[in-house]
């Protein structure tokens, strides 16, 4: 008897494969963390309970979660974006420091009254972070260079940067430490009156709800979902890729740039040379757990924020090592490729018996089944 498995590629993909993936994805990921909690000592359930029940039952829990959650969501979006046209932004993490150095500097260097300075922290570090990519897109909308590896070689050139500027031109004076300054209270995001949640949310879900309106009801948006499924068919409809192609990636620069200068403005209150947050990794598993839809984003930001304080949360009271929150993201990942594996290929497994006695050509010597 011999087994042969075979792949066969789907010419659709099932609804509920296509809308359970994240879900599935988190559940396998939650449930093979828990054996690795289990041999820590530690009950699953009971972690689970802190992580996850508790976080966002206490008004201390929720704030937080929505803290770690507005550059997240931001950061989801800058590698959203992309995608939609079938590129990845991998290197949202330098975008992202571009972002919170050119904000840092406006809101250390200019001064203007809070409902002023803020947005326009918020455009220079946009700006910023779009211009950042713009090399990375233009090699690959001109010379087809892999965007992949350029965005993510311009996160080194970042970090070198930052540890420039912060060692230089925006080390507070007096300092031996390489930090700037603290931003002003006019620089600084406010939390919203009454409940005290951050501010930034409220823009947050406004560029989720304006991406939304152009992925789904503009010609723009049109253009970018078609030349993510089939570019060669875009052009010969008269679309240009190297126009899409920077629109969608700078686009995308300027989500992660927005991401870097909410961090600054709304928790660290200064630049700091050790400020590598990791959101624009990050982005990436939320990106694809929300690749559906761009409210679909926002649920796995705010999923991954509440992964991330609860993480904190069972680090403290159960004794976890932190690495556990990062074993649990690189899970996700690696579920969600396995995932978007399963909804290309189905598996066709072959058993081909062959009777001790059997006439040539008896059929009854193969049998076939595929799933």
């Amino acid at each position: 008897m011999k087994l042969n498995l075979e792949l066969i590629p789907r010419s659709d993909i099932p609804a509920w494969m296509a809308y359970g993936t994240p879900v599935f994805t988190v559940l396998a990921a939650l449930t093979v963390s828990g054996f690795a909690l289990f041999s820590l000592g530690v009950n699953p359930l009971a972690a689970y309970n802190i992580m996850f029940i508790q976080t966002l039952t206490t008004s201390f829990g929720i704030t937080n979660t929505l803290v770690k959650a507005v550059p997240l969501i931001f950061a989801g979006l800058a590698v959203y974006l992309p995608l939609k046209a079938r590129l990845w932004n991998i290197g949202a993490e330098g975008q992202l420091i571009i972002g919170a150095i050119v904000g840092t500097t406006v809101g250390l260097t200019v001064s203007l009254p809070t409902y002023a300075l803020l947005p326009l922290m918020f455009l220079t570090g946009g700006v910023a972070g779009a211009m950042w990519i713009v090399v990375p897109a233009w090699l690959r909308a001109r010379y087809g260079i892999n965007e992949i590896i350029t965005t993510l070689l311009f996160v080194f050139i970042a970090q070198s940067l930052l540890n420039y500027v912060v060692r230089g031109p925006l080390q507070a004076a007096e300092s031996n430490f390489p930090q700037s300054a603290s931003l002003p209270t006019a620089a600084t995001l406010p939390s919203l009156p009454i409940v005290g949640f951050p501010s930034g949310i409220l823009l947050a879900i406004v560029l989720v709800a304006g991406t939304y309106m152009i992925i789904n009801y503009t010609r723009l948006g049109y253009e970018i979902t078609f030349m993510g499924a089939n570019d060669n068919a875009a052009e010969h409809a008269g679309m240009s890729k190297l126009k899409i192609y920077l629109i969608a990636l700078m686009a995308g620069g300027a989500m992660a740039g927005f991401a870097g200068i909410s961090e600054i403005s709304g928790v660290e209150g200064r630049l700091r040379a050790s400020f590598d947050p990791g959101y624009g990794f990050t982005a990436v598993p939320i990106a694809l757990l929300g690749r559906n839809g761009t409210f679909r984003v926002l649920l796995a930001a705010l999923f991954f924020g509440v992964l991330f304080i609860g993480g904190s949360s069972i680090e403290t009271s159960l004794g976890v090592p932190s690495a556990i929150t990062s074993v649990m993201e690189a899970l996700i990942i690696l579920f969600l490729i396995t995932a978007e594996f399963f909804k290309n290929y189905r598996v066709g497994v072959s058993v081909e018996r062959t009777p001790t006695h059997s006439a040539p050509g008896d059929p009854e010597g193969d049998v076939w089944w595929r799933g």
